[in-house]
C-alpha cells in the first residue's frame, strides 16, 4: 500500500523479466526511435533552410514534426533507459512531468492538424483569399495557440490526475499514461481529471467535427476540378491527412475512454502504440514521400552535407 505523502515513485510495465530480452526490447525500441528521429530532423531541417518552404503548410509541417520527435522521445525515453539498465522505476516528478508533457504534444498534434486542415479549405475553396486569410502574422499566431492550448491541456490532466491519494504505484503500461495510473488511486471517483477528460473529449471531439465539416467542402471543391490530374493530385495531399486524423482520434479515443482492466493486456498495449507510436514514425513518409518540394529540399540539404563533411 503506498500514499501520496510516501510515494516517491512508480513501477512501469516490464516488457520481459530477462535481461537479454529487455535488452533485445531497447534495441528494437532505439532503431524505432531513431528512424522517427530521422525522418522528423530531416524534415524540419528542410523547412527550417529552404526559404521556398517558409510558407503556412511548411511551417504547420515543421510544427508536427516537432511535436512527433517530441512524442516519441517522452515515451521512448525512460523506456529503453529502463530497460537498458533492467530497471522499471521512475520517479513521482518524473511521472506527473511525462504525463504534462505527453497530454501537451499529443492534443497540439489534434489541434494542428485541424489547423492543416483549414489552410487546405482556404486554399482549394478560397484560393483568390488565401494570401490574405493565410499570411505568416496570423499562421503564427495559430502555431502559437496550437502550443498555448496544448500546454493548457496536459496541465490540466496533469493536476487532475495526481490530485488524489494512490493505493499502489504498479503502472501497468511501460510509460506513465492516465488510464492506468487513474487505476491506482483510492478513490474511484476523480473529480478533477473526470472533469479535464469531459473538456478533453469535447475539444476533440470538437476538432475532429470540424475536419470531417472542411473535409466534406474540400472534396466538392475537388470534384468541380475539371482536370483529372488536378483531382488526382488535391485527394492525393488531403487523403493521407484525413487518415492519419481520423485513425490518431479514434485510437486515443478508444484508449483514454474504454474501461482499463486491472492487468495489463495486448488490446492495452496496441491501441496505445497505435495512437502513441505509430502517426509519429509514418507521418515523416505520409506527408513528404509525394511532395516533391519536401523531397527535393531533403536532397539538396544531404547534398550540402555531404560536400561540407566529405568534401565531395
Amino acid at each position: 500500500m503506498a500514499n501520496q505523502s510516501s510515494l516517491s515513485e512508480f513501477l512501469l510495465l516490464e516488457f520481459a523479466k530477462v535481461q537479454e530480452l529487455q535488452i533485445l526490447h531497447f534495441l528494437v525500441f532505439l532503431v524505432l526511435y531513431l528512424a522517427t528521429l530521422t525522418g522528423n530532423l530531416l524534415i524540419i531541417s528542410a523547412v527550417a533552410f529552404d526559404h521556398r518552404l517558409h510558407t503556412p503548410m511548411y511551417l504547420f509541417l515543421m510544427n508536427l514534426a516537432i511535436q512527433d520527435l517530441s512524442t516519441i522521445s517522452v515515451i521512448m525515453s525512460k523506456s529503453m533507459a529502463n530497460s537498458l539498465f533492467n530497471t522499471r522505476n521512475i520517479s513521482y516528478l518524473g511521472c506527473v512531468v511525462q504525463v504534462l508533457l505527453l497530454i501537451l504534444f499529443l492534443s497540439s498534434d489534434i489541434y494542428l492538424l485541424t489547423v492543416t486542415a483549414y489552410d487546405w479549405y482556404v486554399a482549394i475553396c478560397n484560393p483568390l483569399q488565401y494570401e490574405m486569410v493565410m499570411n505568416k502574422q496570423d499562421c503564427i499566431k495559430m502555431i502559437a495557440g496550437v502550443w498555448l492550448a496544448g500546454l493548457l491541456n496536459g496541465s490540466f490532466h496533469a493536476a487532475g490526475t495526481f490530485a488524489t491519494p494512490f493505493c499502489s504505484n504498479v503502472v501497468n503500461q511501460f510509460f506513465c499514461e492516465i488510464p492506468p495510473i487513474l487505476k491506482l488511486t483510492c478513490s474511484d471517483l476523480n473529480l478533477p481529471e473526470t472533469g479535464a477528460v469531459v473538456f478533453g473529449t469535447l475539444l476533440s471531439l470538437g476538432c475532429f467535427v470540424f475536419v470531417i465539416i472542411t473535409y466534406v467542402h474540400i472534396f466538392i471543391s475537388v470534384l468541380r476540378i475539371p482536370s483529372v490530374q488536378g483531382r488526382q493530385k488535391a485527394f492525393s495531399t488531403c487523403l493521407p491527412h484525413l487518415i492519419v486524423f481520423s485513425t490518431f482520434i479514434v485510437t486515443a479515443t478508444f484508449a483514454y475512454l474504454k474501461p482499463t482492466s486491472d492487468a495489463p493486456s495486448n488490446l492495452n498495449l496496441t491501441f496505445t502504440v497505435l495512437y502513441s507510436m505509430l502517426p509519429p514514425m509514418m507521418n515523416p513518409l505520409i506527408y513528404s514521400i509525394r511532395n516533391k518540394e519536401i523531397k527535393l529540399s531533403i536532397s539538396k540539404l544531404l547534398s550540402f552535407s555531404k560536400h561540407a563533411f566529405f568534401g565531395v
